[in-house]
């Protein structure tokens, strides 16, 4: 039977459609990255309820789509990540093909395994609450450890700032004498990645000390490396209250270092962090815009970087089904 024997056949297409839908945490961000892809966020509807219930509707059809969902898991972060939770959920019962979650701060990341007994591993309930509430992939920044990608029962990748920071810093340091510094042990891999791409600048850390009873406070003891006469870039995936980084810097300058730069992907900065970093012997700060930066937390020698770019980018390959791998690749 030909289409024109049948009135009534169905003419399917099997083109996708791309919708981008932002929480109300960073839609700054969400905005940008909709920019570099070219299309519209999809309007959203959301408010709370008297007793701070959220709620949340499209105000255009998802059915069939291939959905990302933007949200940065910022303070108050169990109000965004509800809402987060809520807006998959919302797409799932909307018919949505498949549904990303674009998460440029994983919140809960740091509780990523037990330091005693009777603790929780938050990292691990929150990609359980995803899965639950109907995502199919996650798209991350910089999470506080590799491992969390194991604690999604599906796709995740795994972006890294390196690029877009190394580049800034090169470009503006690259001609002094450079070390990468990391601030504890337990980064180095990621400084090594940094030595790589200033062209094999030495290594060193700090060697520190932490009580986990007590959150956001550890002593910067020693440092382990020679950095006498360079300029060294601290590197971290995170600045909260600002403490240990701004030790790590004081440590360095007293070893002989001729300046440091601060480099890091999260700016949570919590209070008192611009205070501390503000006053810090650093001579340059530089993050991205994982997160929000109010006017208030700004400070003279604050450089933030947007990660749209690199986000737009993967969202691109995830669509395309290309290879979100490929953005690494030197």
């Amino acid at each position: 039977m030909s289409a024109g024997d049948s009135p009534n056949l169905i003419t399917r297409t099997t083109e996708k459609s791309l919708m981008l839908l932002s929480g109300r945490a960073h839609p700054e961000l969400a905005e940008e990255i909709a920019d570099h892809l070219g299309i519209e966020l999809v309007p959203t509807t959301a408010y709370e309820f008297a007793n701070s219930e959220i709620y949340v509707r499209f105000e255009e059809s998802v059915r069939g789509s291939d959905a990302f969902v933007v949200q940065s898991h910022t303070a108050p972060i169990n109000e965004w990540i509800m809402e987060h939770l809520i807006m998959v959920d919302a797409l799932k019962r909307a018919s949505a093909k498949r549904i990303t979650c674009v998460v440029p701060f994983y919140g809960y990341a740091r509780q990523d395994k037990k330091h005693r007994g009777r603790e929780p591993i938050s990292a691990r309930l929150m990609a359980d609450l995803f899965k639950a509430a109907g995502a199919d992939r996650l798209i991350c920044v910089d999470l506080h450890t590799a491992q969390i990608q194991g604690f999604f029962d599906g796709p995740v990748d795994h972006l890294q700032a390196l690029p877009i920071l190394s580049e800034h810093v090169a470009n503006k340091y690259g001609s002094e004498d450079l070390a990468v510094v990391s601030p504890d042990a337990g980064r180095i891999k990621v400084a090594e990645q940094w030595s790589k791409r200033l062209g094999g600048a030495p290594l060193a850390f700090i060697h520190k000390t932490r009580d986990v009873t007590r959150p956001n406070e550890s002593v910067a003891n020693r440092v382990v490396g020679d950095v006498s006469g360079r300029t060294c870039i601290l590197v971290d995936d995170m600045i909260d209250s600002g403490g240990t980084i701004c030790q790590a810097a004081d440590a360095l300058m007293k070893e002989g270092a001729a300046g440091v730069v601060i480099a890091a992907t999260h700016a949570i900065f919590s209070d008192p962090a611009t205070q501390r970093l503000k006053d810090s012997v650093a001579r340059e700060v530089v993050v991205t815009n994982t997160l929000p930066i109010p006017a208030e937390r700004t400070f003279d020698k604050l450089t933030v970087l947007s990660i749209a770019p690199l986000i737009s980018q993967a969202i691109h390959e995830v669509f395309d089904d290309g290879s979100v791998t490929s953005l690494f690749d030197q």
